[in-house]
């Protein structure tokens, strides 16, 4: 696993974790409020298989650039996605696939919307454009809660991450959280994104109806081997949500990963990475 870095749409600096060689790139977008690390064992077990893995730090995330203006939109990381997707083709010959959870998978739509080619394949994790808008809430909600006031130490964020998250067995190790957490020169550790991605003058939530219209225009235009991964107790895609985007593509691909909710990939990764790789090899083989 080797760092690089790539430039976004604002000519902003966006941090990467590459692996692995070979024509066939896959580009990893987490989640609002994550990092880049969240793909850990994804990546590895895609590289294994031949393939060239970006995870990217979205702006605005993780080891990214925080932007001079705050714009931080749904268009913006979609624009900044277009752009990696294009130096990845750029290096390998052809379009990358695009694997977004949530932000990501809102991200690549948007790109594909905007130009049909900039990906050759898209997995969509957890994510459709019609979203429970009370799921929205409670992620946002839990973001919000300490961004400013921050923590104590790692294991008071774990804390609070693990009343956030019953349903999954708490790590014996902080060394993943603690990728998600920088320490402030008031000694307290707060979470590795800009406060202004939820609260800025640009926010994530800024132009949604805009956002929405071109998401439900570029989900009925889409033409690249698709993949919808839900976890089963998701807090954001409902089964009807779910119905609703395969009757739009009915050239998706479906899998409900079971005893996993929004973040399906913390949840499962086991399941998770088979649903994957069961995609990509039928889809993009060697």
């Amino acid at each position: 696993m080797t760092n690089r870095f790539f430039v976004g749409a604002s000519r902003n600096r966006l941090a990467a974790t590459a692996a692995g060689e070979g024509p066939r790139a896959a580009l990893l977008l987490h989640g609002g409020g994550q990092t880049r690390h969240a793909w850990g064992r994804t990546a590895r077990r895609l590289a294994a298989r031949g393939w060239r893995v970006v995870a990217l730090d979205q702006r605005g995330h993780g080891d990214s650039d925080w932007v001079e203006d705050g714009a931080y939109s749904f268009r913006d990381f979609g624009a900044d996605a277009a752009a990696v997707a294009r130096a990845l083709a750029a290096e390998t010959g052809a379009a990358p696939v695009a694997i977004g959870a949530s932000l990501g998978g809102i991200a690549s739509l948007l790109a594909l919307g905007e130009r049909p080619d900039v990906f050759r394949g898209l997995v969509l994790v957890d994510i459709v454009p019609r979203m429970d808008p009370r799921g929205v809430d409670h992620v946002q909600g839990f973001m919000r809660a300490r961004a400013a006031e921050g923590f104590a130490s790692v294991e008071e964020a774990a804390d609070a991450v693990a009343a956030y998250l019953p349903h999954r067995p708490r790590p014996t190790s902080l060394d993943g959280l603690r990728k998600n957490l920088r320490l402030g020169p008031d000694g307290r550790w707060r979470w590795h994104w800009d406060p202004r991605f939820l609260d800025g003058p640009r926010a994530v939530n800024a132009d949604w109806d805009e956002a929405q219209a071109l998401l439900d225009a570029a989900q009925r235009r889409l033409a690249v081997p698709t993949l919808l991964v839900r976890g089963g107790g998701s807090e954001l895609v409902t089964p009807e949500a779910a119905r609703e985007f395969l009757e739009l593509v009915p050239s998706a691909e479906y899998e409900d990963v079971a005893e996993a909710r929004h973040m399906v990939a913390g949840d499962r990764n086991d399941a998770f990475g088979d649903a994957v790789e069961r995609f990509l090899d039928a889809r993009f083989p060697a």
